[in-house]
């Protein structure tokens, strides 16, 4: 079967479907293309399932809620790509041109535009065990049902700091090896040292500045594999849309609209297939703009601020570059400090274990970037991106009422 549409897409996860439901309310024809469960990894193996181990008593209870939790999602994204002008087909989509994919049984072809929206998977060390039965990624710790009772990481990155900070809460033995000298590089290294020294309290084990040759040496009942993630790309026969990649998992590239670079056909890359903020997040707010581009509409849309999440226990956020990356670059800036010990909020929680740190330009007092642990993180740190995207100053903020009592005054003392 042939069919045409105005744009088509392939991948349903958050960037995909956020395309397909923004184009359908421009009036556009939309065509899905997903051979999984829509919404994507953040959906179904990443982001909800973790958090809802991190929002359990018990694993037991973690493990069975974290279906019913993804059950529902997955329904509510069906439902989005019901919508009228959406089409969703199920099956591997193949490039056979800029403009035309072929799935088991039907061809379609594109009149306005193609998006590639398939997202990422766990990228493996090149060990030469690495067939160890012990060896899983998240995707598959996530689908184990029982609690392993010594747990390896190797990896100090968000996933690994993640189920390292859950397991351990539950009960497993677990030990973390990482390659760098500290754990989250994206967030800043005093930050970091301070929310690993705290797991390091509660008994999580840290070999950090260790890079892992074998995996016979490590005594555990599982390991788990957190070395980052790779762009699926493989078998979409990119080459017939004139897409040539340097290697097996190397990203596509895109400008800043996300449009592949080297086309002239009007074909899209958005999400962690293009590896530039792999992020769920980042990928809806690209599907915008990448929709915003082919209908000729400018956005306000700050990539440059982009915040992040770790939700460890207690959680971590950033939003902004590091103080690390700061002076690298030769940066002017001013370091404005505060601590969960410091609020009445966060002392009535029991959640006194925190810290924030606000930088700003000293010639006049934009806020330029914030990094943050402690109970609530993420929504202080969020409300510093909302603050970045408008350009606000630190004086500003000062004049800024803040409800009392709430953790959200831990910024506004760092502002004072």
């Amino acid at each position: 079967m042939m069919i045409t549409t105005d744009v088509l897409i392939i991948g349903a996860g958050p960037g995909g479907y956020r395309a397909a439901e923004y184009a359908a309310k421009q009036g556009l024809q939309v065509i899905i293309v997903e051979e999984d469960a829509v919404g994507g990894t953040c959906l179904n193996r990443g982001c909800i399932p973790t958090k809802t181990y991190v929002h359990s008593a018990t694993f037991s209870e973690a493990f069975e809620r974290q279906q019913q939790v993804v059950a529902q999602l997955r329904t509510g994204v069906e439902g989005i790509l019901a919508a009228p002008g959406i089409t969703l087909l199920r099956g591997h989509a193949t490039l056979l041109s800029p403009a035309t994919v072929a799935t088991a049984d039907t061809e379609v072809t594109a009149t306005r535009a193609v998006i590639i929206a398939t997202g990422s998977s766990a990228k493996l060390l090149p060990l030469p065990d690495i067939g160890d039965p012990r060896v899983v990624t998240s995707t598959e710790l996530l689908q184990r049902s029982t609690l392993p009772r010594r747990l390896a990481i190797i990896g100090a990155g968000v996933i690994g700091m993640e189920f390292a900070s859950v397991f351990q809460r539950f009960g497993s033995e677990v030990t973390v090896y990482e390659y760098m000298k500290e754990c989250l590089p994206m967030l800043d290294g005093d930050i970091a040292k301070r929310l690993r020294k705290l797991m390091e309290k509660r008994g999580v084990t840290f070999h950090m500045k260790t890079a892992v040759q074998s995996l016979a040496d490590i005594d555990a009942d599982c390991i788990l594999m957190a070395t980052g993630r790779r762009p699926n790309t493989d078998g979409l026969n990119l080459e017939a849309a004139d897409i040539v990649l340097p290697s097996t998992g190397s990203p596509i590239p895109v400008d800043d609209n996300y449009r592949v670079i080297g086309q002239s056909a009007p074909i899209y890359a958005i999400g962690d297939v293009n590896g530039r903020q792999m992020l769920a997040h980042a990928a809806e707010m690209q599907a915008m703009r990448a929709v915003n581009h082919l209908m000729g509409r400018t956005d306000g849309i700050r990539f440059d601020v982009m915040p992040a999440a770790i939700f460890t226990q207690p959680e971590a956020a950033c939003v902004g570059p590091t103080e690390e990356r700061l002076k690298a670059d030769g940066v002017p800036y001013q370091c404005h400090k505060a601590f969960w010990r410091a609020n009445g909020k966060a002392l009535a929680m029991g959640e006194s274990e925190g810290m924030l740190k606000l930088f700003t330009a000293p010639a006049d007092g934009v806020l330029i970037g914030c990094h943050a642990y402690g109970a609530h993180a993420a929504d202080i740190v969020q409300e510093v991106s909302v603050l970045m995207c408008r350009n606000t100053t630190v004086q500003q903020l000062r004049d800024m009422v803040h409800i009392h009592p709430t953790l959200g005054e831990i910024l506004k003392t760092a502002a004072d």
